[in-house]
Parts: structure tokens; C-alpha cells; sequence
């Protein structure tokens, strides 16, 4: 048995590359939301701008998770 250590590094460098995105833009949804809050809570009622950004990374999230279901799952 003859194990591929470039494509296992490969495998490895862009998992944790897509993880680490992954989580950053989850998180920058999560400020955009705390933002917003923040802003209601002072009294300003803006920040919708802040949610629109919220709301587009989590979109990417979910696309970036529904597409790796796509390529685990196959074609058909």
C-alpha cells in the first residue's frame, strides 16, 4: 500500500482552509446581528446594513455546506 503525501496535504491544507472561512464568515454574521442589537438597543434604529451583511454570510455558509452535501452525496 502506497499512501499519496501530496494529495493527502492537499486534502488536509484545503479542509482546513474552508473550515477556517467557513467559521469566519459565520462569525462576521454573528457581529452584523450583535451590531444591529447594539444599535437598536442605543436607541439609533439603524443598522440594516449590518443585518443585510448578516444575513448574505450566512447564505455563504449554508451554500458552502450544501454544496459539500452535493459532492458527498454524487450526481445521482
Amino acid at each position: 500500500m502506497k499512501i499519496d503525501w501530496a494529495a493527502l496535504g492537499s486534502v488536509f491544507g484545503v479542509s482546513l482552509a474552508v473550515t477556517v472561512g467557513l467559521v469566519a464568515l459565520f462569525t462576521l454574521g454573528i457581529a452584523g446581528l450583535s451590531r444591529r442589537e447594539r444599535a437598536v438597543a442605543q436607541g439609533n434604529g439603524g443598522g440594516a446594513l449590518a443585518v443585510t451583511g448578516a444575513y448574505v454570510c450566512f447564505a455563504a455558509c449554508f451554500a458552502a455546506v450544501a454544496y459539500g452535501i452535493y459532492l458527498i452525496v454524487g450526481k445521482g
